[in-house]
């Protein structure tokens, strides 16, 4: 793939209707190019404010995109253009604000970088500069990242793989017909609860749903930091409720989401919020998957049981599974079967019927797409084994759900 055609034809598609800049900088840091006529200022303020080296440590460690902020509520995406695991090049977009910001605003948050001088001539040009950055949400920049890892990657990636994950800042003050409807939001909210309450360790797409479709908790403030820190408070405490419905005792549940908020509260800057969400998210399933793991199961057939759960959008065999533990077939489905009293083709349908209520409860995927998504293969096999598993058909089951959902 030609890398650069296609960052020449990127940039021309994210400066339609905004103007967002692009940056490229070597593997030492040192800036290549840029398409900003400000270049001198934010650059070195995106270095000044520690973001640069964060890019870079990103960068060398992980070939996933990172999403970066400041105290401002300046934001940036970085994507990498690596050989294997060796950094060649990285490609930033921004900055830009989540919201309008107030020179008042702009002043408090350069104040809180108090290990720092900033010139009064500095401080005036950049404010001027600040002025005339470009208001896009979270959800735009977001996209554009996963674009622009395409670009140099030929890769496709989800919104959760991007380093931020659930530290949305939240405006609160878009206009009513920006926001998604609250049935919506509603909706992938239930369906990311339902994934902890099951300890179910295949979430991923589930939460990038969820990150796709809401800005998180409406409240109003225009301290950024202040924002983040109380959506991922508010989302903190509800997994940590849908962790003890889970199975998780009250105890582990409320000490660990205890340790996550003080540790959210103690945060200096957005940068330090960006990996909490997904963490914390990560660390509950965990130890609801851990303690809904059946201690009857020899370790052999909980990995395949895991496997399974994973991997339910794949055809999957007997032989397969027999591979991943080093049995044979006969041996593995004897077993499996024995402990767990289902075999291998029974488990596998009552965990995509499992998954399949989680998502007729939790987005508007059709009957067919979720038939796809689950390989069941056509939707009137899907249709009739939800039955056999569930006593209804999907759409009933859907119907039903949504007759019991909050109105908006």
């Amino acid at each position: 793939m030609d890398i650069q055609q296609n960052i020449d034809l990127f940039q021309e598609l994210i400066r339609c209707g905004a103007e967002i800049f692009t940056w490229c900088y070597d593997a030492d840091g040192t800036l290549l190019s840029s398409n900003c006529p400000d270049e001198s200022i934010l650059a070195a303020a995106f270095s000044m404010f520690g973001l640069r080296e964060k890019m870079l440590a990103h960068g060398r460690a992980y070939h996933t995109p990172v999403y970066l902020g400041n105290s401002l509520g300046m934001h940036w995406c970085a994507a990498f253009e690596k050989d294997r695991d060796t950094l060649l090049r990285t490609w930033v977009i921004g900055p830009v604000f989540y919201q309008d910001i107030s020179a008042g605003n702009m002043e408090t948050g350069l104040k809180s970088y108090t290990n720092l001088e900033f010139s009064v001539s500095w401080t005036i040009r950049f404010y001027e500069v600040l002025k005339k950055l470009p208001v896009a949400p979270n959800v735009i920049l977001t996209r554009y990242a996963l674009m622009l890892h395409y670009c140099l990657t030929g890769e496709h990636l989800q919104a959760s793989d991007i380093n931020f994950q659930m530290t949305r800042e939240i405006s609160g003050l878009e206009p009513d017909d920006s926001r998604p409807d609250r049935q919506t939001v509603w909706m992938a909210e239930q369906g990311l609860l339902q994934m902890v309450r099951n300890g179910d360790i295949n979430y991923k797409q589930a939460l990038s749903r969820s990150i796709m479709v809401s800005n998180g908790v409406p409240l109003q403030s225009r301290d950024a930091l202040r924002q983040s820190k109380t959506s991922l408070t508010v989302f903190t405490s509800i997994v940590c409720r849908a962790a003890m419905e889970g199975g998780l005792s009250p105890e582990e549940a409320y000490s660990l989401g205890d340790s996550y908020i003080q540790t959210i509260e103690s945060a200096q800057s957005l940068g330090e919020l960006t990996p909490l969400g997904l963490i914390m998210y990560d660390d509950f399933i965990r130890r609801v998957h851990k303690c809904r793991t059946n201690p009857r199961l020899s370790p052999h057939i909980q990995k395949c049981c895991d496997y399974i759960e994973r991997n339910l959008e794949k055809k999957i065999q007997a032989k397969d599974l027999a591979a991943l533990v080093g049995y044979t077939e006969y041996y593995l489905t004897r077993k499996f079967k024995e402990e767990t009293k289902f075999s291998v083709n029974d488990y596998i349908k009552f965990a995509r019927a499992d998954r399949a209520k989680i998502l007729l409860r939790s987005t508007s995927l059709s009957i067919q797409e979720i038939s796809e998504q689950l390989g069941f293969g056509t939707r009137n096999y899907f249709s009739r084994i939800f039955q056999e598993i569930v006593g209804c058909t999907p759409g009933s089951f859907r119907a039903a759900w949504r007759g019991q959902a909050p109105k908006p």
